[in-house]
C-alpha cells in the first residue's frame, strides 16, 4: 500500500483522497432531499440520544435515594451512566453516519464547519435540529416520568458544589477537545483508506471518547461537551441553577472545538504548510 513518503523532492502517490473543502454556502444542497433527510436524521438521534442518557440519569439517582428506600451504592453508578453516553454515541454514529454524518452534537459540526467539512447552512440547520431534539428527547423522559423528572433534576448539566467556574469551563473545553480531536482523526481519509476493512472502527472510539471523558467530568459539570444535551434538559428543567451555568456549557465546547480542528487541520495534517507551499509554487 503506497504511504506519502518523501524521496528526494518528490512524493510517492497518495493512496487516499481528501474531499475538496464545503462552499460557505451551497445554494444547491437546499434543492436536495439529501439535505432535508440528513437534518432530521440529527434531530431523531439527538432526541433518542437525550432520551436514554437522560432516563439512566434519574433512574440512577432515584435507585440511590436513600430517603426513598434507595441504595447508596444502587442503581448503575458513575461507571454506567458514562457507558450509556458513550454506548448510544456509538450506536448513534453507526446508524446515522451514512446520511448526516453522525454528528449529534453542535460542538462537533462548529469543528467540521471551521474545517469546511460543512456548508455555513448545513451547519446551522444541524444546530437546529440538535437543539430541538433534544428538547424533545428531554420532553419525552417528563413526559413519561414527571415526578422523578423534576425531583432528581431532569439530566441538567450544572457546576457542581466546590467547582469554580473556571475549573466547569476548562472541563468542557479539554472534555470537547478530546472528543471533536477523535471525530477529526477517526473520520480522516487517510486513515479510512488504510482502515476500510474496519467498518465500525470511526463510530467505535467516538464512543470511547464520550465514555471516557464522562468518566473523567461528571463529578464537575455532569459532563456537557454537547450544547444541545446541556441546552435540551435546560429548556425542560427549567430551573434557574440549570440557566446560570449554562453559557459553560456552550462557550466551552465551542472553545475545544475549535481548538481541536485547528489542531488537527494546520498541525496534524500540516494545513498550513501546504497552504505556503501552494502559494510558493504559484507565486
Amino acid at each position: 500500500m503506497g504511504k506519502d513518503i518523501e524521496v528526494g523532492t518528490e512524493y510517492a502517490p497518495k493512496d487516499y483522497q481528501d474531499p475538496p473543502p464545503a462552499p460557505l454556502i451551497d445554494p444547491e444542497e437546499l434543492g436536495k432531499w439529501s439535505f432535508y433527510r440528513a437534518i432530521i436524521a440529527e434531530f431523531i438521534a439527538t432526541l433518542l440520544f437525550l432520551y436514554i442518557t437522560v432516563l439512566t440519569v434519574i433512574g440512577y439517582k432515584s435507585q440511590t435515594d436513600t430517603d426513598h428506600n434507595g441504595e447508596q451504592c444502587g442503581g448503575v453508578g458513575i461507571l454506567g451512566i458514562a457507558w450509556a453516553f458513550g454506548g448510544m454515541i456509538f450506536v448513534l454514529v453507526y446508524c446515522t453516519a451514512g446520511i448526516s454524518g453522525g454528528h449529534i452534537n453542535p460542538a462537533v459540526t462548529f469543528g467540521l464547519f471551521l474545517a469546511r467539512k460543512v456548508s455555513l447552512v448545513r451547519a446551522i440547520m444541524y444546530m437546529l435540529a440538535q437543539c430541538l431534539g433534544a428538547i424533545c428527547g428531554c420532553g419525552l423522559v417528563k413526559a413519561f416520568q414527571k415526578a422523578y423528572y423534576v425531583k432528581y433534576g431532569g439530566g441538567a448539566n450544572m457546576l457542581n458544589d466546590g467547582y469554580s467556574t473556571g475549573t466547569g469551563l476548562g472541563a468542557e473545553i479539554i472534555g470537547t477537545f478530546v472528543l471533536v480531536y477523535t471525530v477529526f482523526a477517526a473520520t480522516d481519509p487517510k486513515r479510512n483508506a488504510r482502515d476500510s476493512h474496519i467498518p465500525v472502527l470511526a463510530p467505535l472510539p467516538i464512543g470511547f471518547a464520550v465514555f471516557m471523558v464522562h468518566l473523567a467530568t461528571i463529578p464537575v459539570t455532569g459532563t456537557g461537551i454537547n450544547p444541545a444535551r446541556s441546552f435540551g434538559a435546560a429548556v425542560i428543567y427549567g430551573k434557574e441553577k440549570a440557566w446560570d451555568d449554562q453559557w459553560i456549557f456552550w462557550v466551552g465546547p465551542f472553545i475545544g472545538a475549535a481548538i481541536a480542528a485547528f489542531y488537527h487541520q494546520f498541525i496534524l495534517r500540516a494545513g498550513a504548510v501546504k497552504a505556503l507551499g501552494s502559494f510558493r509554487s504559484n507565486a
